[in-house]
């Protein structure tokens, strides 16, 4: 015979103090996991945005990331002659070798930090139709202009338009802010390739190599031209998107690692917080738990009566925490990128699998917090439970 959950319901009210104690400790601990899985997602989803499936960026083997990697001039060259390039209806090749450098730029609080600049040529804007310039112009190319990812003014007091940034020991010209669609791009710094590769006396060597392939099955064909020519052995193509999703890996894990083990600390208080909850409940109701067991009703009735009444808890704690975390998804902030070593902006984001993840672990917390006193209520012998009257 089963113990009707109404039963269960009922039990809330008896207790409202300690158990909206507990309820919220789980919301607490069950936000800051929710918090922790968003911020690693949103990284991930922002580098993501990045790329283009459509594009194959190429790096050096081995460099771990864009400021690590080098392509001579020569092999550059060597790139442009492979097949499978697209081309614009001027039928120039939609190529861009592009040199990126990190810079030091003095924040609006106060203090420094770095930015990825980064050198395009003028079919970089072709490659990337999603970027949009939303305030002042274009760059001239041939000169010392930039453009900024619209992430880049609200940190830095001398990167807003008309301002002068120093670069080499140069200064450069903001004309220009645009919108990259929440990509790794709102970060960045863009001037004219050439220019910059004067500024830092690199000759021709850039740091990778991005194209768009004519059609999206042509990533194999690409992949075997690398793999059967010497002198590109050293280099490796990947599709953009990817790439960048790979730069976020390091990041992200350390966010979840460092958030989690942080979270399960917490959790600890919350657990016990639920196990104290749940001990004053059999104690209080120790005449009750003799009187059903007294009208038939079983030992494993009475442990899923109180384990039941212990998730109850978790879950409506689960549910409090992920509304209060739905508060973060149109917050931004900025922190160090450990793949480019510069600035990255990026927003809050929720998935699925962090939604079933942070339930997962808010049952986990209920059931660890309400076994043993759901054991300790099925195992009350009948005749001392009523004489506790």
């Amino acid at each position: 015979m089963k113990i009707p959950f109404s039963y269960t319901l009922r039990n809330f009210k008896q207790r409202k103090l300690t158990t909206a104690i507990t309820i919220t400790g789980i919301t607490l601990v069950v936000f800051v996991f929710i918090a922790v899985l968003m911020m690693a997602y949103g990284v991930q989803k922002t580098l993501q945005a990045t790329g283009s499936a459509d594009n194959v960026l190429v790096s050096r083997k081995a460099a771990t990331g864009e400021i690590s990697s080098i392509i001579d001039g020569e092999t550059v060259d060597v790139i442009k002659s492979l097949p499978y390039i697209a081309k614009n209806a001027e039928g120039k090749q939609l190529i861009s070798p592009e040199p990126v450098v990190i810079i030091n730029l003095n924040t609006i609080s106060g203090g420094l930090s770095n930015i990825s600049v980064r050198g395009v040529s003028d079919k970089a804007f072709e490659l990337r139709p999603r970027l949009k310039i939303i305030e002042g112009r274009q760059i001239n190319f041939g000169t010392r202009e930039l453009i900024v990812g619209e992430s880049i003014p609200k940190k830095f007091k001398d990167a807003a338009l008309g301002k002068k940034l120093k670069i080499a020991g140069d200064f450069w010209t903001v004309v220009g802010i645009f919108s990259a669609g929440g990509s790794g791009f709102d970060s960045e710094v863009w001037g004219d390739a050439l220019q910059l590769l004067n500024a830092f006396n690199r000759s021709t060597s850039v740091s990778t190599l991005t194209f768009k392939m004519t059609t999206g099955e042509d990533f194999p064909k690409i992949k075997a031209e690398f793999e059967k020519d010497r002198r590109l052995l050293q280099f490796v193509p990947k599709i953009e998107q990817k790439y960048f999703e790979e730069q976020s890996e390091m990041m992200a894990t350390f966010i979840r690692v460092l958030g989690t083990a942080v979270t399960v600390i917490f959790s600890l208080g919350a657990v016990i917080g639920a196990m104290i909850t749940m001990y004053a409940s059999v104690a209080n109701r120790t005449v009750e738990i003799g009187t059903l067991r007294a009208l038939g009703f079983r030992r494993r009735s009475i442990l899923a009566a109180f384990l039941t009444e212990s998730l109850a808890i978790a879950i409506i704690g689960w549910a409090i925490g992920m509304l209060l975390s739905l508060l973060l998804v149109s917050y931004k902030i900025s922190t160090l990128n450990f793949g480019s070593f510069a600035e990255l902006e990026f927003s809050f984001s929720l998935s699925g699998s962090i939604v079933i993840s942070s339930l997962i672990f808010a049952v986990i917390m209920g059931f660890v917090g309400g076994f043993l006193p759901s054991v300790r209520a099925a195992r009350l012998n009948i005749v001392t439970a009523l004489r506790a009257v």
